[in-house]
């Protein structure tokens, strides 16, 4: 999410709403709010968050529709202060927090439009994690479709050949790829999002109890429209954002402040410590070739938990709908006749 990645993106008009002013609740609210959100937190058992560049503008990492975005400086002809660089941003408060809410039961997935790698170098299991538009760290053969982690951020976007060979080539046991080639695998507009990345955070997001927006205005499609996807079973969906988003009418709550000073509060009223980020869980920062491939049992396996959940929500529904009717025929008298 800075300048380059942006100028690496192919030339696309429909960027969405840029600009809209920033609010901010009192620190009153923010702390009245912050219990809310954590009472329904205790509440739900399956916790989905979903981030955007919102999350990543503490890093130094300026986002794309904010007041000084990316895109909305590049409609006035200019470029945003981009003051460190993807090798050099570190993971933010929030996504430290996000470590310690997965740690500790809390939050159970993570579906994030970001390519910038800090969920990655924060430490964040692959098991807990879809990243719908790529990650500049992570480059993928075009033949076996595996992933691996770089130590440097890639220097192309769009799915671009790398020039070199599959890093399971070398492998001297497990499977090997015989003439596949790395690509980046940061996604351009015209580009089908990753489908066991998509399929897993449709799935968790359908089940959630509670779907948590982080530091986006939901305005790209599909990424944008997943944490609706529980209110049909009866689900909660919060906002935490400084901008107005497309979807604020369905929202439960909605909190305006920073996402640090959010999950930071959240954290200290669950009673979770929010570590510190360390170079020793950065795979960016551990020897190759480390894989990031989303295992295909791990697909399969949750695919069942997710068609049993639904099954019980469907019967549950029914069975709802059963007792409801007949609560209602039960008042109903019959009119005499005369």
């Amino acid at each position: 999410m800075s300048c380059n990645y942006a100028e690496g993106l192919s030339a696309y008009d429909d960027k969405g709403v840029l600009g809209a002013p920033e609010t901010f609740d009192s620190d009153d609210i923010v702390t009245e709010k912050c219990k809310e959100l954590v009472e329904l937190i205790k509440k739900s058992g399956h916790v989905v968050l979903h981030t955007g560049a919102g999350i990543s503008t503490s890093a130094g990492i300026p986002d794309f529709r904010g007041p000084k975005g990316v895109w909305t400086l590049e409609e006035k002809g200019e470029k945003p202060d981009f003051n460190v660089s993807f090798d050099e941003a570190k993971p933010t408060k929030t996504h430290m927090a996000i470590i310690a809410l997965l740690e500790s039961g809390f939050v159970q997935y993570v579906v994030s439009q970001n390519i910038d790698g800090l969920h990655l170098k924060s430490g964040l299991d692959r098991r807990f994690l879809s990243e719908l538009h790529g990650n500049i760290y992570i480059e993928q053969c075009k033949k076996c479709r595996r992933q691996f982690v770089r130590s440097t951020a890639v220097e192309t976007v769009g799915q671009k050949s790398l020039d070199r060979p599959c890093k399971s080539s070398l492998e001297s046991q497990g499977r090997s790829c015989r003439s596949g080639i790395l690509h980046d695998n940061v996604l351009d507009w015209e580009h089908d999002l990753p489908e066991k990345d998509l399929e897993m955070g449709l799935m968790h997001s359908t089940i959630a109890d509670l779907n948590i927006a982080l530091g986006t205005t939901l305005q790209i499609v599909p990424s944008g429209d997943l944490p609706l996807k529980n209110l049909k079973r009866g689900g909660k969906f919060v906002i935490c954002n400084l901008q107005p988003t497309k979807h604020d009418k369905k929202a439960n709550l909605i909190i305006s402040s920073y996402v640090d000073v959010v999950l930071s509060k959240v954290c200290k009223l669950l009673g979770v410590e929010i570590p510190e980020y360390s170079d020793t869980t950065d795979p960016t920062k551990l020897p190759s070739p480390n894989e990031w491939t989303i295992p295909m049992n791990e697909v399969n396996n949750f695919h069942k938990h997710y068609k049993s959940r639904v099954k019980e929500s469907k019967i549950e529904s029914k069975a709802k709908k059963t007792n409801w009717e007949g609560s209602l025929l039960s008042c109903i008298r019959p009119i005499p006749l005369v």
